[in-house]
């Protein structure tokens, strides 16, 4: 059967393009354009109609059929850079607001008591420290700023004596996580909200006051401590001590094996909770039961809900059918620019199998601490 075209009406368009010396107009030619009426079959929901394309060829496109998909700008936002200096970080809006929050929680936690600087007293300095927060696909989430004391400045016997950091072991890890995909328990992750700032001080710490947040009305004061702060030598053993006290009262008992784990247990009732800095892991036999846990944590500190468990110790994990399915590639990526190689080629073998490593012969590295930072940090590999 022959196909009838819908009658054309014709429009004037001009055709863009440089206009020289002399004043030429730019080129007017004319455009066929199909009158409205039915073309073809309904257009689905949320298409924009266009006019319909006539060719020769027997290919079928969107445009022949007289609808487009609707354009989705895909676009990121440009990062304000990490500022060297407070100053200068007070003139970035995100920089500002990351600050001024960090300056409400430690205000509002009642970290510190503003009195005379005593004669002899050593006061701990500090200083801002800021930092990307990005997810676990490398997106943005959002500007970290911290006030953090410069613990180099302490005196071992008079602003601390003992210290300590929990660092909960991988197999530990393993092992829970197996046990609660056996068992088919939900498994949520939780974060706590300055949970360095929870913890008590039994020594009498003075800190300076923030930078750029000084009290106008006493300006040669200083901080006494009531509380840690990020920074402290004794900041992770006080966290640690606080939290866990907390949950011993609430029935949980401390692994033998492990100081990082609690484990909560009376009846057909077992809870597991891994604790990794301000980093928490927690599972249950029972969606009520891990409910409960979570709401009897959240009247003792501030700390976030994030649901299931995706992101932990720099592995993205991805709950599917019949198991979890992890990844470290953002980790690795992110150990491959502190060490200036993310532009390098991957091989089979990246390190020299038959190097003799000497601990006297040859030049030494550059930087140490840093060399110690990403030695660490491939442990976790």
């Amino acid at each position: 059967p022959s196909c009838r075209l819908p009658p054309q009406v014709y429009r004037r368009r001009a055709v863009h393009g440089p206009i020289t010396t002399s004043g030429r107009r730019p080129t007017v030619v004319r455009v066929p354009v199909h009158a409205p009426g039915p073309v073809g079959p309904p257009l689905p929901a949320g298409v924009t109609p266009i006019p319909p394309v006539v060719n020769q060829h027997s290919m079928t496109t969107r445009g022949k059929l007289g609808f487009r998909q609707s354009y989705i700008g895909l676009h990121s936002a440009q990062l304000s850079p990490i500022p060297k200096t407070f100053r200068s970080a007070l003139t970035d809006p995100h920089w500002r607001t990351a600050m001024e929050a960090e300056y409400s929680a430690l205000v509002s936690n009642h970290t510190w008591d503003l009195v005379p600087r005593p004669p002899g007293a050593n006061v701990v300095t500090g200083k801002w420290v800021f930092k990307h927060k990005f997810l676990e696909d490398g997106s943005l989430e959002r500007y970290k700023a911290r006030w953090v004391a410069r613990g180099f400045t302490q005196r071992p016997g008079v602003d601390y004596d003992e210290t300590f950091s929990s660092v909960v072991k991988l197999a530990t890890v393993w092992t829970v996580l197996s046990l609660a995909l056996s068992q088919n328990w939900h498994v949520h992750q939780l974060d706590v909200n300055n949970a360095f700032l929870h913890g008590n001080l039994s020594e009498t710490v003075y800190c300076s006051q923030p930078s750029g947040f000084v009290d106008s009305t006493h300006p040669d004061f200083v901080c006494r401590l009531n509380k840690s702060l990020y920074g402290l030598k004794q900041a992770p053993r006080a966290w640690y001590s606080c939290f866990a006290s907390h949950l011993l009262s609430l029935g949980f008992v401390e692994a033998k094996s492990d100081t990082s784990l609690f484990i909560y247990s009376q009846g057909s009732d077992t809870v597991y909770l891994l604790l990794y800095v301000d980093d928490i892991v927690l599972t249950a036999s029972s969606r009520a039961l891990l409910s409960r846990t979570i709401t009897a944590l959240q009247h003792e500190f501030s700390l976030k809900d994030l649901g299931p468990l995706h992101h932990f110790l720099g592995i993205s994990v991805q709950q599917r059918q019949g198991g979890f399915f992890m990844s470290q590639r953002q980790y690795i990526l992110d150990i491959l620019e502190r060490a200036g190689m993310s532009d390098c080629k991957p091989c089979s073998t990246p390190v020299d199998t038959q190097a003799k490593v000497s601990a006297d012969v040859g030049p030494p590295v550059s930087d140490a601490t840093h060399y110690r930072s990403l030695a660490g940090a491939l442990q976790y590999l």
